[in-house]
């Protein structure tokens, strides 16, 4: 087991993704919650007729729709999330509230059955815009997509996250995460993963490579591009640790303000899994458009086998959940203070 010097691992970005499979935005500090980074997967993209959420997997233009939260605390609804789409006949926009009133959910649909994965994500409501008149959220997002779609935000009911090999007995809820709150990757491990691709993409269509040969690689294209963190669609991502990897090693941390040595169980982070990965993060974020090879080809040749509960999936970072409540910074420190040789 590599171990790492504490004081070095710092945070260097954090995303959060107000819309499930939809851009995500990079700020300088979030607040968290046990359920993970504040309006992080928060709202979501539903199949009208069978009331199942939406991801990139299936439906790749997502990731063009581009939310913007405005946060404002002295507003009734803290703020507002601006969504804008950009179709061939011009960007539209529209603006819903971040927390919305009794009144305004009063008002609005719910939805008692929401399925994500073939699991229930319990109760949402149909989101309404701010303004009055015109088409609403749902409508613009449909026309964008092409297919009747629902915009909604969770509702009250808690979704109970799946326990764990290390942690059969997990009590964890999460708002419309794929699995667990909060995702945590590091850039040595993304740089892993870049090298690996360029190296694989230089050999040539026609030479196997260190790797084996990779079907349906466009091998000029990755020589010298690299894979960008937010195709893995992380929500804290770090540096220091000096091991591709390192995080899957990790079992409790704590993020702390640089120079900090409290123990406080807010500040704390429980790895729980590594983050066993699906076609997603082949879809370029820029355009919407999913390659045929990578990241998942490659991954898959060096980063199976780590994942217990999906011994034969590819994985990259690992899922958290937080102790408490609490606020996150770039710059923060992450002490390790809880380690795991295997989960094997």
């Amino acid at each position: 087991m590599v171990q790492v010097d504490n004081g070095q691992i710092r945070v260097t970005k954090i995303l959060v993704h107000p819309i499930k499979s939809c851009r995500g935005t990079s700020v300088r500090e979030v607040r968290y919650t046990p359920q993970g980074l504040e309006n992080d997967r928060k709202w979501a993209v539903l199949d009208s007729a069978e009331n199942k959420i939406l991801t990139a997997r299936e439906l790749p233009r997502l990731v063009l729709v581009e939310p913007e939260l405005r946060c404002d605390a002295s507003s009734p609804t803290k703020g507002k999330l601006v969504v804008t789409v950009r179709p061939d006949s011009g960007p539209v926009s529209f603006a819903v509230p971040i927390e919305p009133t009794p009144d305004m959910l009063s008002q609005w649909e719910i939805v008692s059955d929401t399925s994500l994965f073939d699991r229930s994500a319990q109760d949402a409501y149909i989101v309404q815009s701010l303004s009055r008149g015109g088409p609403s959220p749902s409508q613009i997002l449909s026309d964008f997509l092409g297919r009747p779609v629902h915009l909604i935000v969770k509702g009250p009911t808690p979704r109970s996250c799946l326990p764990t090999h290390a942690f059969p007995t997990l009590k964890a809820t999460a708002v419309f995460q794929d699995g667990y709150p909060v995702l945590f990757a590091s850039e040595e491990s993304l740089e892993a993963v870049a090298q690996a691709v360029n190296d694989t993409a230089k050999s040539g269509p026609d030479s196997p490579g260190a790797l084996g040969k990779i079907g349906g690689m466009d091998h000029a294209r990755w020589e010298k591009e690299k894979v960008p963190i937010e195709r893995f669609r992380p929500n804290i991502v770090v540096r220091g640790a000096g091991t591709p990897f390192s995080e899957d090693i990790w079992e409790k941390v704590y993020v702390t303000p640089r120079g900090s040595n409290t123990k406080d169980e807010s500040r704390s982070f429980t790895l729980v899994s590594r983050c066993a990965r699906c076609l997603l993060p082949n879809v370029d974020p820029a355009t919407g458009v999913r390659d045929a090879a990578v990241p998942y080809k490659v991954i898959s040749k060096f980063r199976t086998g780590v994942a217990p509960e999906r011994e034969k999936t590819p994985c990259f970072g690992s899922n958290a959940v937080p102790g408490g409540n609490g606020i996150i910074r770039v710059g923060d420190q992450i002490s390790v203070v809880e380690w795991v040789q295997s989960r094997n």
